[in-house]
């Protein structure tokens, strides 16, 4: 996998030790606390989209959009973020949206305690909550930097990590929870990536669901374009144009003369509110 997050064999391995439009209002359902608070209709997406390391440039952007891909993921900050983002900028971000595109905003929080290697940010058992907290307040200045305003979500990155490793996960949750409550007080969605064999399945499965995300983005790399057929949870779960999947990934692909590697996704979920 390109560089944005861990490399293509490193994710491998952890996944294997690891257990190997517009629609007002869409996704709120599974976001209880929303419900007091006067929310911006959500921007929904429906199609094919990719993500990758470092936002492309304008050029490439107004290139690529030819009708086959409708949304793009850009990593709008955090410290274990991999790559620089000279392209991500306000104006960027303007331009693009009057092109046609959708983004997806993500943010590399945080990595667990117990996941293999070394990372800029980890969590602790100690720093958990406070880390949630700091690190959401700094998405959402991200965000609102780059022009995506209330009501946009943002999705949270958590690589692989083991997961029947009880205060790693429960140390997980606790620094999901306060980046999603501070991400709701700002009236952002909270949304987050990972995989299915851990970090997702972390969250779908919780019994505890207080505080969780409203969206997930599931990471399986099955190559089938589909947020449903290969969804590994129960069906009432996520619904309401709540789920992204990404089902491939490395894919250099060239459209009108510009070559990018991508991850690509199927994508039912929100997207920021720009423009």
């Amino acid at each position: 996998m390109s560089s944005h997050r861990l490399s293509k064999k490193g994710r491998y391995i952890a996944w294997a030790t690891a257990g190997a439009a517009v629609v007002a209002g869409a996704g709120i359902a599974a976001q209880a606390s929303m419900a007091a608070t006067s929310w911006p209709a959500q921007r929904t997406f429906t199609g094919h989209a990719f993500d990758t390391c470092a936002a492309p440039s304008l050029s490439a952007m107004k290139a690529w959009h030819t009708g086959f891909y409708g949304a793009a993921a850009v990593y709008i900050g955090g410290k274990n973020r991999g790559c620089s983002q000279p392209n991500l900028t306000a104006s960027w971000v303007k331009s693009v949206d009057s092109t046609g595109w959708k983004l997806i905003p993500i943010y590399v929080g945080a990595q667990p305690p117990c996941q293999s290697g070394s990372n800029p940010e980890k969590l602790t058992a100690t720093t958990a909550a406070s880390l949630g907290k700091t690190d959401a307040d700094d998405a959402v200045s991200k965000a609102s930097g780059l022009g995506m305003k209330a009501g946009s979500p943002v999705f949270l990155d958590m690589e692989p990590y083991d997961v029947s490793n009880t205060s790693c996960n429960d140390a997980v949750l606790t620094y999901v929870r306060a980046f999603d409550k501070e991400l709701r007080a700002k009236i952002y969605r909270p949304g987050f990536y990972g995989f299915t064999s851990s970090s997702a399945k972390a969250i779908a499965t919780a019994a505890d669901k207080t505080d969780l995300p409203g969206n997930l983005w599931y990471a399986l790399w099955d190559k089938q374009y589909t947020t449903t057929t290969d969804w590994p949870w129960g069906s009432t779960q996520f619904t309401d144009h709540s789920r992204g999947h990404q089902y491939m990934v490395n894919s250099k692909e060239t459209r009108n003369g510009y070559t990018i590697t991508v991850d690509r996704d199927a994508w039912d979920g929100p997207v920021a509110i720009t423009g």
